[in-house]
């Protein structure tokens, strides 16, 4: 059932980032071109989400459980570390190189273009890279304990 729930959740979303334009890599760069052809609609669909979510948790929240879990699945840490903004500091010139974020480009690879399927290679492959990197690192720890 939780298989089934995800799907559900993840077409739901896909459809939702293909009907906003954001699977759009033109109107995703259109929005970072603020002096030349900025198109402030990206704007919106951010907007409309940050509502939705801060509605939601709310609301969720002080509900019993999940149907398909034990409990919800928040972040437990608050505080601001290397990896994260790091993390965040690639995503954002990634997006603003390519036009694309993870959410906007899975969708995406239904168009078939060539670009979308470089990009998720490369989202791939930076994937893997981060997590030998990770390994590296606590393997790498754990000897100078």
């Amino acid at each position: 059932m939780t298989t089934n729930v995800s799907y559900l959740i993840g077409l739901c979303f896909g459809v939702d980032i293909s009907i906003s334009g954001m699977a759009n890599p033109a109107k995703v760069l259109n929005f970072f071109d603020v002096p030349g052809t900025w198109d402030p609609s990206l704007a919106f669909v951010m907007g409309g989400a940050l509502f939705v979510t801060f509605i939601g948790y709310r609301l969720v929240l002080g509900r019993p459980p999940p149907l398909v879990a034990a409990s919800f699945q928040l972040p437990s840490r608050r505080d601001l570390d290397l990896p994260l903004i790091g993390g965040a500091a690639i995503f954002g010139i990634g997006w603003g190189i390519a036009g694309f974020c993870p959410g906007g480009a899975l969708p995406a690879l239904g168009t078939g273009q060539t670009e979308v399927f470089i990009f998720v290679a490369a989202l791939v492959a930076g994937i893997i890279t981060a997590k030998a990197m990770q390994a590296a690192l606590a393997k790498r720890a754990q000897a100078h304990v």
